[in-house]
């Protein structure tokens, strides 16, 4: 699969991270962070370490449902394989 492939799918999993009704408002607001983080024209590696540096932070949170958490660490390990 190409970068650019697996990238989308990456912005896809955020979108529906971020259409979730339960989550907390603060990691919202991280998630559109992650969302133009990722959306950026710059280099993919620079996405890459800014989008989970952001993830590592949400994770870290205990405001979020363990079923989210799941979620972030998906999309950490998606991100790691770009």
């Amino acid at each position: 699969m190409e970068c650019a492939e697996e990238l989308n799918m990456v912005m896809e999993a955020v979108g529906e991270l971020q259409d979730d009704a339960t989550l907390p408002r603060n990691i919202k607001i991280k998630l559109d962070i992650i969302s133009e983080i990722l959306h950026k024209e710059t280099e993919l590696s620079l996405k890459v370490n800014k989008a989970l540096d952001e993830l590592d932070s949400i994770s870290d949170d205990t405001n979020i449902q363990p079923y989210t958490r799941t979620q972030i660490w998906n999309i950490v390990s998606m991100l790691e394989t770009l």
